[in-house]
């Protein structure tokens, strides 16, 4: 496959760099002496932003054709910016200079999504193969830094995150520009793709999904410390259930062979609410809370891969990257923003009482999947 490991590279770093941001992140913020409704709205600032970002640079790539030059100018600028976490004084400063950071990273993800898709042509059942490398790189960064910081000072996240952008910024170097016959998307042709039911309904499933993520993504870690759980403990739990993605992402081509994407997106929903129940009751019992990370497998494995490829089928030629920015900014975006800023502000009054809301809410999507979602016909 070409440009496998060239690929792969950026996936194994990029979410790297979450597997520092979202379960170490919050101690950092917590250390540096940020309140817990603070910590919730710094938590919720990359996706705020990714709320409008990704649209912004989806359109330029559909328009322009200079995705990989985007991705690149994206990520440099991430990096140069992020710097300024050393010298932030106070709440505000530090929302800026988070603001500044991920309006140029959330140019990143989405654009190479529709890169990665690109170079597979015809192989994209394949996607998961080559994404598999993100889990990898997400294991390897939670369990390594939570080994670290049973030792280490909180301190080093930032310094992690700052190097890992750069390794980013490397990989795209490595990339060659690919030669695309450029179309302009017909006027009106993305409006009529939003305006039919199921697409519709695609997007508030992926809203509710990553907003019932809110209360773990900010708060898991410190749900898990001050209940007497290591560090290193926590770390190895976060990495559990990205081991379970690893799993369902080497298997996801077969899965899509036999299932319908609707099915698997149904079902992922339903086991996503499995899983917030488990953490909200069953958190005092180390293999209950080891089940819930295997359901990781569901609750973002087969999730997202079903998602990549319901877009994949749907949102054709000239709207290809404003149908994966709109999953980003939606999703990931405000659906993540949500959750977090609710899980901050309510947190202290609620705690593990958060993980039955989460619950809650996956299901209501699940029900709407059931009602009204199907799968797009392939060409």
């Amino acid at each position: 496959m070409p440009w496998y490991w060239r690929l792969s590279a950026f996936y194994l770093f990029y979410f790297a760099l979450l597997g520092v941001l979202v379960p170490y992140w919050s101690l950092y913020l917590r250390e540096d002496g940020f309140s817990a409704a603070e910590i919730g709205l710094l938590m919720a600032v990359p996706q705020i932003t990714k709320m409008g970002a990704p649209n912004l640079w989806g359109w330029l790539a559909d328009t322009t054709g200079q995705r990989l030059r985007i991705i690149r100018t994206g990520n440099l600028l991430a990096a140069v910016i992020f710097t300024g976490v050393f010298f932030a004084d106070g709440f505000w400063w530090m929302l800026l200079v988070l603001a500044g950071f991920s309006f140029f990273w959330n140019a990143v993800l989405a654009q190479f999504e529709v890169l990665t898709l690109s170079a597979l042509g015809h192989r994209s059942d394949r996607y998961s193969q080559i994404r598999v490398w993100g889990s990898v790189g997400f294991v390897l960064a939670v369990l390594v830094l939570g080994r670290v910081l049973d030792s280490a000072p909180v301190s080093v996240v930032p310094w992690v995150l700052l190097a890992l952008l750069w390794a980013i910024w490397l990989c795209t170097l490595t990339l060659p520009e690919q030669q695309q016959v450029h179309r302009r998307p017909a006027r009106g042709g993305l409006l009529a793709l939003l305006r039919r039911r199921e697409v519709l309904v695609f997007f508030v499933c992926a809203f509710l999904m990553q907003m019932s993520h809110g209360p773990y993504y900010t708060f898991y870690t410190i749900y898990l410390v001050d209940m007497g759980i290591s560090r290193g403990v926590a770390g190895q739990l976060w990495a559990f259930g990205v081991i379970a993605e690893v799993a369902v992402f080497l298997l996801m081509h077969r899965l899509l062979e036999r299932h319908s994407l609707a099915l698997i997106i149904q079902a992922s929903l339903l086991l996503a609410a499995v899983r917030w129940l488990i953490i909200a009751t069953q958190a005092d019992s180390m293999s209950m809370l080891v089940l819930a990370q295997v359901l990781h497998a569901a609750s973002f494995g087969s999730f997202h891969a079903a998602a990549i490829a319901w877009l994949h089928r749907t949102f054709r030629e000239g709207h290809a990257g404003q149908g994966q920015a709109l999953y980003s900014s939606l999703g990931f975006g405000a659906g993540w923003a949500v959750g977090a800023t609710l899980s901050g502000l309510f947190w202290d009054q609620l705690g593990g009482t958060s993980f039955l809301l989460a619950a809650g809410v996956a299901l209501f999507a699940a029900v709407l999947a059931v009602l009204f979602l199907r799968t797009p016909a392939v060409d």
